[in-house]
């Protein structure tokens, strides 16, 4: 009994480990209008949302305005490291249509506009 009860528990972590999300952690951004962050992808109810933990310019770290607010918003995971939702750039405060996908520690993260017909894309650096 004792076994069967080991296997099973065995078996549901790694089902658990198998259905995490891909996009959960610590993302590096790319540099846009002279800084980068390092931005915490966390669950969001169903989805994965982010958040600006830190920023950096030439200088190093500065105490930025942005920290603490949503970058990534409500990305609907599509399957296959996919997700789908909205992205702000701080830059010129816009919202704009997101799309994710993630491959082992990269991500690339589009911001669209025109129904997604023209998107800005990045490319992020998985920190842990």
């Amino acid at each position: 009994m004792k076994k069967t009860i080991m296997i099973a528990a065995g078996a549901m972590m790694m089902a658990g480990a198998v259905s995490a999300e891909p996009a959960l952690g610590m993302w590096k951004t790319e540099v846009d209008d002279g800084s980068y962050a390092h931005v915490k992808m966390s669950k969001c109810g169903a989805n994965v949302c982010g958040t600006i933990a830190r920023t950096f310019d030439s200088s190093g770290e500065y105490d930025s305005p942005n920290k603490g607010k949503m970058l990534v918003r409500n990305m609907s995971p599509q399957g296959g490291g996919a997700y789908k939702g909205k992205v702000w750039r701080p830059s010129n405060d816009k919202i704009y249509i997101g799309k994710m996908q993630v491959n082992g520690n990269e991500l690339t993260l589009d911001g669209c506009v025109l129904g997604g017909l023209l998107c800005a894309s990045q490319e992020w650096t998985l920190i842990k």
